[in-house]
Formats: structure tokens, sequence, C-alpha cells
């Protein structure tokens, strides 16, 4: 890995104060920054934060709660105005597992995309490892991210990814959503912004956190943001074009 390359790690955070302080050690030492964004916790999630001293973290609180999606677009804006060549993110709960970080990387340090994209699905086991509804529900949404889209997206739920400071700069993160779903809208503008996207595998981890996401979000929600960013890809004409950016490895 190409070290001269600044890493950044970008970590949304909402009542975390359980699994912070263990996200936060378990952030290897390639990571030149961390910016935990937290979204208005009313909990002790920023002490716990404060608590683990590494000097890498950069620790920014939202007065009023704005949605994972908000938190992590002002992530990147530090992160990438702060001189990092990189931006992973990595949720507060530790459900990331940091040995997959160096692979999640590799794409984008090689050359080769602009946004990478942690597929779990496609970890051996999968099945077993994840909550039943959850496999099944990724499965369906990647695949309306697929067809909608025109990206060869393998798993569009996942908040695992890493984004380059040039593909950052090509994407209105203005315009995202600000809460769950976020990641679906995050595609879309990538498609319209003509990044190269990949997958790359990594492992499932579920444990001791509480997910915010609800049923209303699999079946209202992710389709509507689906369905607008289809639309903006029609608007701008490009909405029948598989963009040789695209890959799938």
């Amino acid at each position: 890995m190409p070290l001269r390359k600044r890493i950044a790690v970008v970590v949304p955070a909402y009542s975390e104060e359980a699994l912070i302080e263990s996200t936060l050690r378990s952030i290897p030492g390639i990571v030149d920054a961390i910016y935990v964004i937290d979204d208005a916790s009313p909990d002790e999630t920023v002490a716990r934060a404060l608590s683990v001293g590494d000097p890498r973290v950069r620790i920014t609180r939202f007065p009023e709660n704005r949605g994972v999606g908000a938190a992590i677009a002002e992530g990147y804006r530090l992160a990438f105005s702060g001189g990092a060549s990189v931006a992973c993110v990595m949720a507060g709960d530790n459900q990331m597992d940091p040995a997959d970080l160096r692979h999640l990387l590799e794409p984008i340090l090689d050359g080769e995309a602009d946004y990478v994209v942690g597929d779990r699905l496609s970890y051996p086991g999968a099945f077993r490892l994840m909550p039943l509804s959850r496999f099944i529900g990724n499965h369906v949404l990647s695949a309306m991210s697929r067809i909608l889209l025109g990206l060869a997206i393998r798993d569009s739920q996942s908040g695992y990814t890493a984004l380059s400071r040039e593909g950052y700069e090509r994407m209105d993160l203005g315009r995202l959503f600000p809460r769950y779903g976020y990641p679906n809208d995050l595609l879309g503008l990538a498609r319209l912004g003509g990044l190269r996207v990949t997958n790359v595998t990594v492992r499932p981890r579920y444990g001791a956190e509480k997910s915010g996401i609800r049923l209303r979000h699999a079946l209202i929600v992710i389709p509507m943001i689906l369905l607008r960013a289809r639309l903006r890809l029609m608007r701008s004409g490009s909405a029948n074009l598989l963009p040789a950016s695209s890959k799938s490895p």
C-alpha cells in the first residue's frame, strides 16, 4: 500500500457510548486521521470517544440530530478539506471489521476505482452470519439498485465504503439524503458523477449493536430514493448507459 497517500476514516455516531471506544481503538495505524461526527447523541458518546486519547481523533458534534447521511457528508467534507487522499466510513457501532480496511482501500490506491463498497453478501457463509431479514432484504434492495442505477453493485446497503478525493470532487453531496437510505442515494450521485464504482468482499459483523433501520425504510424510503436517483439519471441523459467505469471484480 502506497503510504504517501493520506488516509482518513469517517465515523458517524449516534448514541454509541457502548461501542464507540472499541470502534476507535480498532482503527489501524495506516489511518492518518479519524473524524467522529456525533449526531447530537443524548448519551456519553462524545465523552467515551475523547477517553480513547487517540491524537488522530477529531470530534464534531451536531447541535441537533441531522441523520447519518448528513453526518457522513460532513465527515467527508472535513476529511478532504484536511488533506485526505481517501476517506473510508466505519460506523461507530464496531460493525465494520478493521482487518478489511486495507482491502477496501486497494482499488482506489491502485488507481482502479473512485468509490469502493464493502460487499457482505458475497462473503462465504454470509447467510449464517447475517440476520435472515437483513440477508434477504439486502439482496432485494441491491437488485433494485443494479436495475435502477445501472451499477454492478452487489451490496447496495453496505456502509463500509472508501471514496477518493477525485470522486468526492465529482459528486454533489449537498444533495445527499440525510438519513437512513443514504447509501442508495450516494450510489446514485456516484453514477451521476461518472465515478468508477467497485465491490470488495468484507466480513459481516453483527453483535451488540442496535440498528435504527425499520421496515418502512426498506419498503418505502429506499425505493423512493432509488426512483429519485433514476429520475436524475434520466434527466442527465445517462440512465440507459452502464458506464465503463463501473466494475464488479
